[in-house]
């Protein structure tokens, strides 16, 4: 049995993590999670990481767009971009990264 599964071999061992997130993300995770009727928030974290991990689709700097056009969209700063631009540039950043 490896190191991280638990004595009565339940499946892995679970460690408690913190995260610190404003609450309009929270609110947003929230009402995901239950439309999406999985059983508690932490199983839908697991699993959003897990695809996350698994099916890596954004480099490091398109995150780092989408966190800058979020701020600038929470407080009113640049402009704002409709869904089709935003897809362009995502694809733009995957082929710069690729």
């Amino acid at each position: 049995m490896s190191g991280s599964e638990t004595e009565s071999n339940k499946g892995p061992e679970m460690t408690t993590i913190t995260l610190k997130i404003p609450q309009s993300f929270l609110e947003d995770l929230d009402a995901t999670w239950r439309a999406e009727d999985f059983p508690s928030r932490s199983e839908f974290i697991r699993w959003v990481l897990r695809d996350a991990m698994e099916n890596p689709s954004f480099s490091r700097s398109a995150w780092k767009d989408i966190a800058r056009s979020e701020h600038q969209r929470r407080t009113g700063e640049g402009r704002t971009y409709s869904a089709a631009e935003v897809r362009e540039m995502l694809t733009d950043a995957e082929r710069d990264d690729g």
